[in-house]
């Protein structure tokens, strides 16, 4: 059985802590695409932790761990963070690499920097982890996987080859030092120590697992707004955030994905730049990102204050499409109780027309957002177990919600840990 946890919407949706709950029932979690770029805080009885590419399973010791071949790997942000959960006291995972998952080189992170720097007011608000230079590399077929650490000769060949390109780039663009093959090397040496213990087929083990009956977990990065193909582009993440894509990034048959749960905040957030129609600006925007999440919206992996706003029926809707959902786990519900009125965007007005259908970036960018008002609850509701027990008003914003966006919220979270969720 193969199970995906996806975001619906801008990504920091709570799919961390999604992800450590059902991993509970889980035999292997894959990370399938993205790198460092997006952490996923999680909160549970080790402490609090901020993971990059970790899958957010690591915390159980029935568990194995896989990076796939979909994935960024930053081989020194990996191992750092795998020491820094051991240093608190959890277990050490099982771990398992794909032995064709691609290498963020140490080049890819300063042209993402040198790139931003020179886009200046027109840049994409890359986080800076090397990311679309990785992704690029990978396409153009000039990135390195790491299966071809292990031959040496060959290796050495392809640095000078892939180097000579990049040169050109830093004397003649970016005015910046040059590499050096013999540098690079050696530094692909220490990674090759690093991961040799871990490197596998990972999808040899996948198609192993599921024919023994395991349970499998995919984990998504970001949600689908940022999707390279669907998602606000350019504005967007440089690979598919979409679970359609865990077939391809950790190496299993699509239909194999039986389930697919969609993390769907109640309010929007975002991180980065680009077009955000319910957008919340002043006041009443740093009250709701202070509130918000488990210490506030706040970047996991940058610290940078989340944009946030209201729920949007429209973009969300888009999401869960997409994603295929067939569960939607809806989060953060807990810290809209201080409102006494809740305005949700239930549709677009564009040019004079108002859609509910979500549209290209030269249109979103020009929507305005059409709200409803619903009445809030105006109390705390952590601690809460059961659906029916919910403030009456609190149930029907959840209900409202369901019938706008069409899919069923089967999950609702109410407080940062992991046994703050209520089932329907």
């Amino acid at each position: 059985m193969v199970k995906a946890v996806v975001g619906a919407n801008w990504g920091d949706e709570g799919k961390g802590k999604i992800t450590d709950m059902l991993a509970k029932d889980a035999d292997i979690i894959v990370r399938f695409q993205g790198g460092a770029n997006a952490g996923h805080t999680i909160k549970n009885n080790y402490g609090k932790f901020a993971l990059h590419t970790l899958p957010s399973g690591v915390f159980y010791d029935h568990t194995t761990s896989v990076i796939g071949n979909g994935v960024a790997l930053n081989v020194p942000i990996f191992f750092n963070e795998l020491k820094s959960i051991t240093d608190k006291g959890v277990p050490k995972p099982k771990i398992m690499i794909s032995e064709r998952a691609q290498i963020v080189m140490p080049y890819h992170i300063l042209f993402d920097q040198y790139e931003e720097e020179r886009l200046g007011g027109k840049a994409f608000g890359s986080t800076k982890s090397g990311i679309a230079p990785f992704y690029s590399d990978k396409y153009a077929k000039i990135g390195f996987q790491v299966n071809e650490l292990f031959d040496e000769a060959a290796l050495k060949e392809k640095l000078k080859r892939v180097i000579e390109v990049k040169n050109v780039l830093l004397e003649h663009l970016y005015h910046k030092p040059l590499l050096d093959a013999d540098e690079l090397f050696a530094t692909l040496m220490e990674y090759k120590d690093m991961v040799a213990p871990y490197v596998g087929d990972v999808s040899a083990f996948i198609d192993k697992a599921l024919k023994e009956g395991k349970t499998v977990l995919l984990e998504g990065q970001l949600g689908t707004l940022k999707d390279t193909d669907h998602g606000i582009y350019p504005m967007v993440t440089s690979s598919n955030t979409l679970a359609a894509y865990g077939a391809v990034g950790a190496g299993l048959p699509p239909y194999e994905i039986k389930q697919i749960i969609t993390v769907c905040k109640a309010y929007s957030s975002a991180v980065g730049g680009g077009a955000f129609v319910s957008e919340l600006f002043g006041d009443e925007a740093e009250e709701l990102r202070r509130r918000g999440g488990d210490g506030g919206e706040y970047g996991a992996t940058t610290g940078r204050p989340r944009r946030v706003g209201w729920f949007d029926c429209v973009a969300s809707r888009y999401g869960c499409r997409l994603q295929g959902t067939t569960d939607v786990a809806f989060t953060v519900l807990d810290v809209l109780g201080y409102l006494d009125e809740i305005p949700v965007c239930v549709s677009y007005e564009i040019d004079g027309k108002e859609t509910k259908d979500f549209p290209v970036t030269h249109l979103l960018e020009k929507a305005k957002p059409v709200f409803k008002t619903l009445p809030g609850w105006k109390c705390d509701i952590t601690g809460i177990r059961k659906y029916e027990e919910l403030p009456e008003n609190c149930r029907k914003y959840i209900e409202f919600i369901e019938g706008e966006i069409g899919y069923p919220i089967t999950m609702v979270s109410n407080g940062p840990s992991r046994e703050d969720i209520i089932y329907r």
